[in-house]
């Protein structure tokens, strides 16, 4: 098959990095509102911030935001070439709730 790409293998290692920025944030997963904040930051998020994270590489947080809101880019872009082969690919726990906060917030964002 052309084009084959190893989706459970690709999630996994998003995930992880996903995980690894939430400690280092203090994120709780469990937490859906702060999920939810997270995510409507990420679809708030400007280039600027990514100017400020080069600029001054100690803060951590800063550096750890930037590269989450990329995850979640690389996520959600990673579900929808997979919907588009015809697979449905999606992580575990932190992976599906961070995606819901995402998708939710999207789509309060499509309404007029």
């Amino acid at each position: 098959m052309s084009g084959f790409e190893n989706y459970a293998r690709e999630t996994a290692e998003i995930e992880s990095e996903i995980v690894r920025k939430g400690i280092a944030l203090g994120i709780d997963w469990d937490n859906e509102a702060e999920v939810r904040a997270l995510a409507r930051e990420a679809f708030d998020h400007l280039a600027d911030d990514v100017k400020i994270a080069a600029a001054d590489p100690t803060d951590y947080r800063l550096q750890a935001k930037v590269d989450l809101f990329g995850l979640a880019g690389i996520m959600l872009a990673t579900m929808a070439k997979s919907a588009g082969q015809g697979f449905e690919s999606h992580g575990g726990p932190v992976w599906k709730a961070f995606a819901r906060a995402l998708w939710a917030e999207a789509q309060l964002r499509e309404k007029p």
